[in-house]
Formats: C-alpha cells, sequence, structure tokens
C-alpha cells in the first residue's frame, strides 16, 4: 500500500453513504466551539420532520428536506464527519474528542457524547448501531431508540487487541463481527457470539476496510485483494482479479444479495480515480467488475429503493446500475462534472440517498439538489451560504 491511501486510512477515510450502508463513515476531527454549546443549550426549536445535516468548514447546517434550505447553524471549527444514528432524530457527528449525538429534528447538539480519539465507522444494522473509535478500538452497541431520553443508552461494549481504523457490525442474534489490526497492519476479522466468546476468525483480508451487509445477513468487509464475506457463521474469501484489486467502501440493502463496491488496481498511485465500481453476489461468492466512463470517489457510492447500484460520476451523473447484470441502465444528471481532490478531507460532491430521493451536493457552486431517482427530475435546489463537505441526514430503521 503506498504512503498516501495509507495514511488516509489510518486517519480515517470511508463513505458516507447511505441506505444500510455504509459505510462506511471514518473519523473526523473539530472541538465544538462555545456557539455550539450555546446551540445545544438553547430553548427547543419547532421540530423539523427528515431534517439533513452537511458539514462545512465551521460548523454544520441543519436543513429541511424540502427546500434544501438551512433551518439552523451550529458552529464547530474543524474537519467533522456525519453519520444518521439510527432512529427518525438523530445524527452521529465525529469531531476530534469523539462521538457527539446531534438532536437534528430538534435542531440542538444533546449531552450524549462518546469520547476517544479518531472516531471512525458508525455503522446501522438489524435495529443496532455500533461506533468504532480508532484511536482506542473501542467499540460501543447502541439501540438508536435509547437516544431519545435524552441520556447516553447503555449498551454492549468490546475492546479490540490493539487500536486500529476498524470497523464492527452486530448481526440479529447478537453475533459481533469487528475487524482485527493494528495502526500499521490491518488482516482480517473476528465474531463474537453475544458473550463475547471468540467463535470465528479469518486473517486472510489484507489492509481490511469497511463494510457492508446484504440479503439474509450476508456481511462483507473489504481487502487489498477482495472482500471477505461471513454468512451463516462461515467466512468466505471472494478474490479480485487483480493481484491488488483493493474493496475499501461498500453499500448494501436488504433489497438485494448483490453489495456496491469500489475497486481500485494500482497500489503505487497517489491517488487513484478508479472508473470501475465491483459487485460482490453473496450467494454466488462472485465478483464483477463494472466499467464506467466516469471516475468517482468513496462518497460516491449508494443503492436505491429497489435494491439499485448508484454511482455518482466524475461527470456529474448518477450512474444506475443493476446489481444481478452490472448493466448501467440509465444516467441520471445531478451536477457539473468534477475531479476528486487529492486530500481526502477537502469537499467533493457526496451522494445520500433515502428513500425515493437522491441528495446531492455541488461544493464548487455551493449548491444542494434533491432529485427523484423513480423520474430523474429534480425536485428542489438550493444555494448555501458556504460549501458542503459531507451531507447525511436521519434515517429510521435499519
Amino acid at each position: 500500500m503506498n504512503t498516501s491511501i495509507r495514511g488516509r486510512l489510518l486517519t480515517g477515510t470511508a463513505l458516507a453513504l447511505a441506505v444500510t450502508t455504509v459505510l462506511t463513515a471514518c473519523g473526523g476531527g473539530g472541538s465544538s466551539s462555545d456557539s455550539a454549546d450555546a446551540t445545544r443549550a438553547a430553548a427547543p426549536a419547532a421540530q423539523l420532520k427528515d431534517p439533513l445535516v452537511a458539514t462545512f468548514d465551521g460548523g454544520l447546517y441543519i436543513l429541511d428536506s424540502k427546500t434544501l434550505k438551512p433551518v439552523r447553524t451550529i458552529k464547530m471549527p474543524g474537519f467533522n464527519r456525519v453519520n444518521p444514528a439510527g432512529d427518525k432524530d438523530h445524527v452521529f457527528v465525529s469531531t476530534d474528542s469523539g462521538f457527539r449525538v446531534l438532536n437534528a429534528t430538534g435542531q440542538r447538539l444533546t449531552d450524549i457524547e462518546y469520547p476517544g480519539a479518531k472516531p471512525g465507522h458508525v455503522v446501522r444494522h438489524a435495529g443496532k448501531t455500533v461506533l468504532f473509535t480508532d484511536g482506542t478500538g473501542e467499540v460501543a452497541v447502541l439501540d438508536p431508540a435509547d437516544l431519545s431520553g435524552g441520556k447516553k443508552p447503555q449498551g454492549r461494549t468490546y475492546s479490540s487487541a490493539e487500536a486500529h481504523h476498524g470497523v464492527a457490525i452486530e448481526l440479529a442474534d447478537g453475533r459481533l463481527l469487528s475487524t482485527l489490526g493494528t495502526e500499521e497492519k490491518r488482516t482480517g476479522a473476528l465474531v463474537l457470539d453475544e458473550n463475547d466468546k471468540e467463535i470465528a476468525r479469518n486473517e486472510n483480508c489484507p489492509g481490511v476496510h469497511g463494510e457492508a451487509a446484504a440479503r439474509d445477513e450476508a456481511v462483507a468487509v473489504g481487502c487489498e485483494d477482495g472482500v471477505l464475506i461471513y454468512q451463516d457463521g462461515t467466512f468466505t474469501k471472494v478474490d479480485s482479479p487483480d493481484d491488488y484489486g483493493r474493496i475499501g467502501n461498500q453499500a448494501g440493502t436488504d433489497a438485494s444479495p448483490v453489495l456496491l463496491g469500489d475497486y481500485k488496481s494500482d497500489p503505487d498511485a497517489e491517488l487513484e480515480r478508479p472508473k470501475r465500481v465491483s459487485l460482490i453476489d453473496t450467494e454466488t461468492k462472485k465478483l464483477r467488475l463494472v466499467e464506467l466512463d466516469a471516475s468517482y470517489s468513496f462518497r460516491s457510492l449508494a443503492r436505491g429503493p429497489h435494491g439499485e447500484a448508484l454511482v455518482l460520476g466524475t461527470d456529474g451523473a448518477i450512474h444506475v446500475i443493476d446489481p444481478k447484470t452490472g448493466t448501467v441502465e440509465k444516467k441520471i444528471p445531478a451536477v457539473g462534472s468534477w475531479q476528486e481532490p487529492l486530500d481526502w478531507q477537502q469537499p467533493r460532491p457526496t451522494l445520500f440517498v433515502r428513500d425515493h430521493t437522491a441528495y446531492v451536493s455541488e461544493p464548487g457552486k455551493k449548491a444542494l439538489h434533491a432529485i427523484d431517482l423513480e423520474t430523474g427530475e429534480k425536485t428542489a435546489s438550493a444555494t448555501l451560504p458556504e460549501s458542503t463537505n459531507e451531507l447525511s441526514g436521519v434515517v429510521a430503521g435499519h
């Protein structure tokens, strides 16, 4: 792995993607300011239905999902990241001090916090939300419904053998899959039963990164040479067609047995701008590559309401792929053409999907768009005061 790729992984990258996904969102930084604390303590605002949350250099926007206009701005300096908490009200904000809970519908920061250096992936699955803190290797499992009580939910915790940029997911029956590694090297994953007894392990997944779940609770983590699938108590390795074929960001859905993944094949690139994506069939345990006529970034992957594989390309279009055939069925114009910046923390167009709507940011124009995935029509657009970076929102249910 080259220095640039490795550096980005160890400090925390990923996709943050919508719908059951992903991903795959990695750690960030940024301290809450006095303004943020003042906002948190302010009188309760009117409840906002299905809000979106976007980050910018200096804070967060809480957005009306119909008009896309900011309803409230929370000042929070530094590089912050946002992920759905798993209920209809809350979003996790990753700062340099840990995970903080934002009541997005109430438009305020809460006092709920999971402290720790380098907060990383936030994974929603089977009614539980799992936080992985890279700087400590700590895993916290919570029921997002408990966030509404205003107090920090009490839930399962697990400590990795060593701190690393990792990810964990709890299955419906209480089994916990968590990655294995150190700050220098990541090797695979283990599975614990509901009593934290190790019941499975596989270390044939170099550079393990990111996760996604498909139909019938098939869970995959990405490797530098393919993916590692855990299903029905067994690990199965699916190899890439290239010696180095890195899959680090994935998007899954209960509507399909096929996972969507990125795909990079140049280990020496400072920043590879790939034009192929991977489709991993968790039933047949086979991997297919799909050629696109544009590149994309780690914030480009999502799934549609019918299981469609969605990729926001640098041509400005959402490429809609049939996961069964690998055919690009249509391209939906979304934003202007763009190029992925070298620094992974710099803004780039981001795709967030909820129900039948794709929300796409266009930081070069300080714009945000809502697109109906059925018709391909833009239902709303807005110009924001500042260019946004990450984009997320409340997502109830897993």
